[in-house]
């Protein structure tokens, strides 16, 4: 295959998978979605859609892999940024908000889908999450926290992120900014805990 024709081929893919992202809102989850529909809005006809995906359910295990990929890799950079500024926390959990804003149909795709009827996507979300866990807790063993006390940690920490993000995708500016304020605070009560945790492994 020509290179044209392979950059065509990716060209279409990724109009696909924008059209299927752009449908996504507050009522309308990946589960509702059609092929006919999303194939007319990435302006092919429907059975071109098999050239490019199996079906719908490997169309939702893209989406849900590339999204998750795209936020692990936002997180990143906030976590290098805050090598310039006072607060890991405060950082990430500013860069994460800026993201649900921009990017609410991402959020929406892993939040509706996570508890959603397709077995496949509900793992490949639970499978995301978990990468966020295992990357924040290396980031924390190498702070100098044990890997149990560590993974606990950051466990907990993305349970409370995922929760707030699900919150402010409906969220009013007003509203959105005390989210973020409660999860800062959330945040620093389990980095707290941790650090006492830490030094007395016998408190809790």
């Amino acid at each position: 295959m020509s290179q044209t024709r392979l950059q065509q081929k990716e060209k279409t893919r990724r109009s696909i998978i924008n059209a299927a992202v752009s449908q996504l809102n507050e009522d309308t989850s990946f589960a509702s979605l059609s092929l006919r529909e999303v194939a007319r809005k990435a302006g092919i006809a429907p059975n071109s859609f098999y050239r490019h995906f199996k079906d719908m359910e490997e169309l939702g295990l893209t989406l849900v892999d590339e999204s998750g990929l795209t936020l692990r890799q936002l997180m990143r950079k906030a976590r290098q940024r805050f090598k310039k500024n006072s607060s890991v926390i405060e950082t990430s959990v500013k860069t994460f908000m800026e993201f649900t804003e921009t990017n609410a149909n991402i959020l929406r795709l892993l939040f509706h889908e996570r508890s959603g009827t397709t077995r496949a996507l509900r793992a490949a979300v639970a499978r995301e999450i978990q990468y966020f866990i295992v990357e924040l807790t290396d980031y924390i063993q190498a702070v100098g926290y044990e890997k149990d006390i560590a993974y606990c940690q950051a466990e907990a920490m993305v349970a409370i992120i995922f929760s707030i993000g699900s919150e402010s995708l409906a969220a009013k500016p007003s509203a959105r900014k005390e989210l973020e304020r409660r999860a800062m605070k959330q945040l620093r009560f389990i980095a707290t805990g941790a650090r006492v945790t830490y030094l007395d492994k016998g408190l809790l």
